[in-house]
């Protein structure tokens, strides 16, 4: 058996989901999110999400991460605050020995739902059709939910990374 983490960061709304798999079937543990407000400063609010995903991976023990490959805003504040959040919830499972692999967007869709320009709706229901249970606690979780059952479909895959 296989736990998988799921990571979609944002300043904002961090989230996070846990699957496990065993023998190819994909079983749901659990899923969250890390709001932070934009009226604290970005410093605490990137120790907010540092501090919230080492409590997550302490509980959960998963043994493997995955997170969406970066994406280029039209806003250059946005980019590298994104960016910023990125490099702390890369950090999380990487300071406790766990592998991150990066997916591009569409190879997530496509292997959620089978259609790589799924919109978001498209991917939470299948989330919630392959994890029987599984009621994310928003889209930030079900997106991140989504990576990891993509980097399941890919596991053991160089052409993946």
């Amino acid at each position: 058996m296989v736990k998988i983490m799921g990571l979609d960061p944002s300043l904002s709304s961090t989230g996070w989901g846990i699957i496990e798999v065993e023998n190819n079937r994909l079983r749901y543990v659990a899923d969250g999110f890390i709001p932070t407000s934009p009226k604290m400063p970005i410093a605490e609010r990137l120790a907010i999400i540092h501090k919230t995903l080492a409590e997550v991976i302490a509980l959960y023990r998963p043994d493997e991460a995955a997170i969406e490959q970066v994406f280029l805003n039209d806003n250059p504040t946005s980019t590298i605050k994104l960016g910023m959040a990125r490099g702390v919830v890369i950090l999380a499972p990487a300071l406790a020995g766990i592998p991150v692999t990066e997916y591009e967007p569409n190879k997530i869709k496509k292997a959620v739902v089978g259609v790589g320009k799924a919109d978001k709706h498209q991917v939470e229901t299948m989330v919630k059709i392959l994890l029987p249970g599984c009621k994310p606690k928003n889209n930030d979780s079900s997106d991140a939910l989504s990576m990891a059952i993509c980097h399941n479909s890919y596991r053991g895959y160089k052409e993946a990374l």
